[in-house]
């Protein structure tokens, strides 16, 4: 920072940067946005109303295309119908279709009951040679037993997704709100230190509750290769704000959920309030402080996966076409004759020769 600036700054900028400094520093305080730059970014946003653009090259923007991969929170919704998926496709053959459009995709199915062997081997049978899956840690381990002795029901799910190499990107750990530092911080010590028996897999942890931000616990990921995850749940009414929140990098790779405000899903009486089937609240201003977030950290990233729900503007795979978009990378959805079902059609008369 230049002689004198310190004077110029306002107070609540102040605040900013002393938040700038958590989020965009590494777990041993590593830090890939100077005070003055982060400065300045918040006072352009503050001029035009959000965040701005950011400077990048051709070759800087191809690399970091390149190293994202882009998908949705599970994809077998019955709302995607005639809007992603052709109307009379059947539940069975959604996900090969969802691969001839995503590169990736964040299984969900495994949080309420593991996978079997037979399942895991057929999706990477019918998926492309470049598709990765992530797959989300069941409930029983990481909400009932909260990681307590579930050495048996750890081996028996990671047993049931190994089929799934050399697709599998990486194991979710979705922790509950009720996971908290005072109660919870040797089950979780022990848990990671038994996740080293399995080196071929790489896990990803997201917490839920405040109280882990700390350095120590980002070095306790970083010793053990775990990522951090980064994820976005901002209220409605925040949806034209960036996450401002502590959000280190503790390994080779980044996993960032776009997720919304999933409170609001369901009304008092427990029914769905939205349908998804298209944009509903745009998050411009979100998406583009987390485009910038990753371009602060990509250099020494080997793959930022970005993964996107429903709930975080209305329809995850045009959320997912507007993130690919930002990046500079190539995707398409589905067109008219293939929702019609055309294409489909045509590919099966096919084989009948």
């Amino acid at each position: 920072m230049t002689e004198g600036a310190a004077d110029s700054i306002r107070p609540t900028e102040t605040a900013m940067l002393d938040s700038i400094a958590l989020g965009a520093a590494g777990p041993r305080g590593r830090s890939g946005q100077s005070l003055r730059d982060a400065l300045w970014s918040f006072r352009i946003a503050d001029r035009r109303g959000g965040f701005p653009l950011p400077l990048m090259n051709a070759s800087s923007a191809a690399v970091t295309a390149e190293k994202v991969r882009i998908g949705t929170c599970a994809w077998s919704f019955e709302d995607w119908r005639g809007v992603f998926f052709p109307e009379h496709l059947a539940a069975s053959h959604r996900l090969e279709f969802y691969a001839r459009f995503f590169g990736c995709v964040e299984v969900d199915s495994t949080f309420y009951g593991a996978l079997s062997p037979r399942t895991a081997r057929h999706w990477r049978e019918i998926t492309p040679g470049d598709f990765v899956f992530t797959v989300k840690m069941p409930r029983q381990i990481t909400h009932d037993h909260k990681l307590r002795e579930v050495e048996a029901l750890t081996e028996r799910f990671l047993a049931g997704i190994e089929p799934l190499q050399p697709k599998l990107g990486c194991v979710l750990v979705q922790l509950p709100p009720y996971f908290v530092l005072q109660h919870d911080e040797r089950p979780l010590r022990d848990f990671l230190h038994r996740l080293l028996r399995f080196p071929g897999v790489r896990f990803a942890v997201e917490f839920r509750h405040p109280s882990w931000h700390l350095p120590r616990i980002t070095h306790l990921l970083e010793e053990h290769r775990v990522c951090w995850v980064w994820s976005d749940m901002s209220c409605l009414e925040q949806s034209e704000q960036g996450a401002f929140e502590f959000l280190p990098q503790t390994t080779d790779f980044l996993y960032l959920r776009l997720l919304g405000d999933v409170a609001t899903k369901y009304a008092g009486d427990g029914s769905r309030r939205f349908k998804y089937r298209g944009l509903l609240w745009p998050r411009e201003h979100a998406l583009e402080s987390w485009a910038l977030r990753i371009e602060a950290k990509i250099a020494q990233t080997k793959t930022a996966f970005v993964l996107a729900n429903n709930h975080f503007e209305g329809f995850a795979p045009q959320t997912c076409l507007r993130v690919a978009a930002r990046f500079g990378h190539p995707m398409e959805l589905p067109g008219p004759d293939q929702l019609r079902g055309r294409e489909v059609a045509t590919a099966r008369q096919m084989d009948l020769f």
